[in-house]
């Protein structure tokens, strides 16, 4: 058998959109295929139709040398075909060992055997040496646990065919590892790996092959150890990239518009203190489960804080919820953008004015000013390159770093002093991840203030001019940006003591 996979001139239309058009791509035995392309250039699109998420409008599709229509997801796996979504799908009320089993639980007798399938719950989560219970439910994990349990859920298929769409947006390094050892793993037992990511350096090191699609057309396949970078970069965007990847330094401001004293929340937030500047963008950094994100939830009101001062602008602060936050000045743009950051069956339009409706609304009546609406949203548009077949798509059929642009775009309609950035280019190709660089410096540049959390220290290390770390719910370490490497903060991430540390202060 040659191909595990084989697509052959592969369309598919949704109103408005032509997502595929002639595309091809095969995939053998033991290796891993890269499938690579800016948002929307249609990567997610032709793996559904591979998985039976969507039905192909024309085009074949051979799976181990057969010819076959794949009628759903449920038939795909009979064929031996399983996909690590971008966006997750877990239910969230139930626990990790009914999530990774759900449709197929294991019985005993008439009834659920929970026993057993926490064990081999257990036991996968054990071969990706990731600290998860089998009786936690999924709405208590972060994102990042959440990613590893899809990931544990997938492999127990046992597939012939296994896809992974951005699986390591939310992973830190360590975690990114393991993952690359189950990766070798499953290669050498034959499995063969799709694997859609934009970071370039993941790539490279473990795809065989790799093909790049651009605006939903098929452009080249060529072996990854005879490409680079640039070579990609030009496939995928059909043009020079054109910026400069790193923002440069600019001067810092001495002027503190936020101050965070003596946080705490649990084990998760503990006496976590830190400051914001003017004009700055700060960096927190750490591993999974460190507390970076829920130190920003509650700053953001999101989740109440059991004690600790908020001060900005020198006046201190009582931020109950996030209607409070945005009142003061904050913006939040959360890791999950789909849980938190959108309203997905509402349109572009919508989603981009919803924070700022006082703004957009007559002051008499209340009544929405959508002319307004429209034009604002429009120039947002614009400005992020989002790409959209209208303003009054619904986001939910938008690729997911448009998706992500969109939310981005709401903040700065409401034109927020503060904006907390919360994994910014997750599931971001590289030409809109370098949009989203320049758009950050350029609002310190203006000004503004922005913090960003992030999994990826060379992202952390180019953007930020101070970098924070956290471990175990604590701030260990504070690193200035010309001191930074991705040694020193990793120290940090793995510090267990409370005994705060700066770095070139």
């Amino acid at each position: 058998m040659s191909f595990l996979v084989r697509m052959e001139h592969i369309e598919k239309s949704f109103p408005g959109v032509h997502a595929l058009s002639d595309c091809f791509f095969d995939l053998k035995p033991g290796e891993v295929h890269a499938l690579m392309g800016e948002n929307g250039a249609g990567k997610s699109t032709l793996m559904k139709v591979l998985t039976g998420v969507y039905t192909k409008d024309s085009g074949t599709i051979e799976v181990k040398g057969q010819k076959t229509e794949v009628h759903g997801p449920r038939h795909a796996q009979q064929l031996g075909i399983s996909i690590i979504h971008q966006e997750l799908n877990m239910c969230q009320h139930l626990t990790v060992a009914q999530n990774i089993f759900i449709g197929r639980e294991y019985k005993k007798g008439l009834f659920i055997d929970e026993k057993r399938m926490n064990q081999a719950a257990k036991q996968l989560l054990d071969m990706l040496k990731v600290d998860i219970a089998p009786t936690a439910k999924i709405s208590d994990l972060t994102v990042a646990k959440e990613q590893m349990v899809e990931i544990a859920k997938s492999i127990s298929h046992r597939s012939d065919v296994l896809i992974m769409d951005e699986p390591t947006a939310s992973l830190t390094t360590a975690e990114i590892e393991q993952l690359f050892e189950i990766i070798a793993q499953l290669k050498s037992q034959g499995v063969g790996i799709v694997y859609i990511s934009h970071r370039m350096d993941e790539i490279l090191r473990i795809a065989d092959r790799i093909t790049v699609m651009r605006d939903g057309q098929y452009i080249n396949t060529v072996n990854a150890a005879d490409t680079t970078i640039n070579d990609i970069i030009k496939m995928m965007i059909g043009r020079e990239l054109k910026g400069n990847l790193k923002p440069e330094n600019i001067q810092r401001s001495d002027e503190v518009v936020l101050e965070a004293k003596q946080l705490n929340r649990g084990r998760m937030i503990r006496d976590v203190s830190f400051h914001l500047n003017k004009g700055e963008v700060l960096g927190f950094a750490g591993l999974m489960g460190s507390g970076r994100t829920e130190t920003m939830r509650a700053l953001f009101g999101a989740d109440p804080l059991e004690s600790g001062e908020i001060i900005i602008k020198g006046q201190k602060v009582k931020i109950h919820s996030p209607r409070d936050a945005v009142k003061y000045g904050i913006s939040y743009l959360s890791e999950d953008r789909k849980r938190f950051g959108l309203a997905l069956g509402l349109d572009v339009v919508t989603n981009s004015v919803l924070p700022s409706y006082d703004r957009f609304s007559s002051k008499l009546g209340g009544l929405v000013k959508k002319k307004e609406c429209e034009v604002a949203t429009d120039e947002m548009v614009k400005r992020m390159e989002t790409k959209t077949p209208s303003l009054h798509q619904t986001v939910k059929n938008l690729s997911g770093g448009n998706q992500q642009k969109v939310i981005i775009g709401k903040w700065l309609i409401r034109n927020s002093d503060i904006l907390v950035f919360d994994e910014p280019t997750r599931g971001i190709d590289v030409g809109a991840k370098s949009e989203i660089y320049n758009l950050i410096n350029d609002l310190a540049t203006s000004g503004r203030s922005v913090i960003v959390i992030s999994s990826e220290l060379p992202e952390i290390i180019r953007l930020c001019h101070r970098i924070y770390v956290m471990c175990e719910g604590r701030i260990t370490g504070e690193v200035l940006s010309e001191d930074a490497t991705q040694e020193n903060i990793m120290s940090y991430a793995t510090q267990r003591d409370s005994t705060s540390n700066q770095v070139g202060a």
